[in-house]
C-alpha cells in the first residue's frame, strides 16, 4: 500500500472492503475487486482499484501472530467472524432514574452500590491500568496521559458509550477483537517499507494516540458480549485479546516477524483481572468498591 492514498476517507473504504468481503471466496482477488469498486461509491477516493485489490489479497494473507495461532484473515471464514459489532453501554447507571429529595432530583454519589449513579472518572482507570500491567506495556503508559491531564481524567463516566467494533473474530476457540487501521507509520519523503511497521513502532504509534484507551475498552465490549451470549464463557479461556492490524504493514505471507510478532500487526491480551476491573468501573463502581 505504499503507493496508495492516505485519509479518513481512504481509510473508510479499506474498512468498508474489509467488512463486506468474504475472505474464503473460490476467487479472493476478484472478491475483493468487486468489493473495492462498490465501496468506491460510497467513499471516493482516485486510485487503482486493482491496485488495492492486490494490496488486501497481501493482508488477507498476512499472518496474524501468537494470539491467533498463526492463521490469516483468509484462514477465518463468515461463520467465525462477527463484523461491525455495534455496542451501546450505560456508564455509572446512566440508564436509571434518580430518585428525587423532596422537589430536587438527588445527584450521582461517588461509590456507590452496582448499578447507581456515581462519581467514577476516566482517572479512576489509572490504579487499575498500574496495578495489572508491567511496565512497558503500551496501554499501561496511558495512565501517565491522565496523570499529566487533568481535564481529562476528571471527565465523569456517566450517561452512554457507543460505537463499533470493526470485528470480532473466533479462532482456536478464543475471540479476538479485532481493529483496522490505514495509519502511515513511514517518515516524510521517504519509502514506507514493513520496518515502518514492526512491533516496536506499533507500540509507539498506540501510545500517541487515545487506542489504548479504545482498546481497553473493546476488551470490555468483547466480555461483555461474551457473558451475554456464550454458554460457559469463561474470560481466561475465550477472551483472547485485542488486534490493531495496521494493514500498510501486512505484507503476505512473507511478511517479516520479530520474536515471533508479524509487521503490521499489533497484539495485546489483557489480564482478565484489568477487564473486569474496567467493566465494574464503567458500571459506576470505583476500584475502592468494585468487586
Amino acid at each position: 500500500m505504499a503507493d496508495l492514498p492516505v485519509g479518513a476517507t481512504f481509510g473508510s473504504l479499506v474498512h468498508g472492503v474489509l467488512e463486506h468481503a468474504d475472505p474464503q471466496a473460490p476467487d479472493l482477488r476478484a472478491e475483493l475487486l468487486e468489493h473495492v469498486r462498490e465501496q468506491l461509491v460510497q467513499w471516493p477516493v482516485e486510485l487503482d482499484p486493482e491496485e488495492l485489490a492486490d494490496a488486501l489479497v497481501d493482508v488477507c494473507d498476512t499472518p496474524l501472530g501468537p494470539l491467533a495461532q498463526g492463521v490469516t484473515l483468509r484462514q477465518i471464514g463468515r461463520a467465525d467472524r462477527l463484523c461491525e459489532l455495534d455496542f451501546e453501554l450505560p456508564l455509572g447507571g446512566g440508564d436509571l432514574r434518580r430518585e428525587p429529595v423532596g422537589d430536587v432530583a438527588e445527584g450521582p454519589t461517588r461509590g456507590g452500590p452496582p448499578g447507581s449513579a456515581t462519581g467514577a472518572r476516566l482517572g479512576d482507570l489509572v490504579p487499575l491500568l498500574r496495578s495489572h500491567l508491567p511496565a512497558g506495556d503500551p496501554v499501561r503508559g496511558w495512565a501517565d496521559v491522565l496523570d499529566s491531564s487533568p481535564e481529562l481524567a476528571e471527565q465523569p463516566l456517566r450517561g452512554y458509550l457507543t460505537g463499533s467494533v470493526d470485528v470480532v473474530l473466533r479462532t482456536g476457540g478464543r475471540y479476538l477483537v479485532v481493529d483496522y487501521k490505514t495509519n502511515w507509520l513511514g517518515r516524510p519523503e521517504e519509502p514506507l517499507t514493513a520496518a515502518d511497521y514492526r512491533p516496536e513502532k506499533l507500540a509507539e504509534a498506540m501510545g500517541h494516540s487515545s487506542y489504548p484507551l479504545q482498546a481497553l475498552l473493546y476488551a470490555v465490549v468483547a466480555h461483555r458480549f461474551l457473558r451475554w451470549r456464550l454458554p460457559g464463557y469463561r474470560p481466561e479461556r475465550h477472551l483472547g485479546g485485542v488486534l490493531y492490524l495496521y494493514v500498510r504493514g501486512m505484507c503476505g505471507p512473507d511478511t517479516p516477524a520479530v520474536d515471533g510478532h508479524p509487521c503490521g500487526v499489533f497484539s495485546w491480551r489483557p489480564p482478565v483481572a484489568l477487564v473486569t476491573g474496567v467493566s465494574d468501573l464503567l458500571d459506576g463502581r470505583t476500584t475502592e468498591g468494585a468487586a
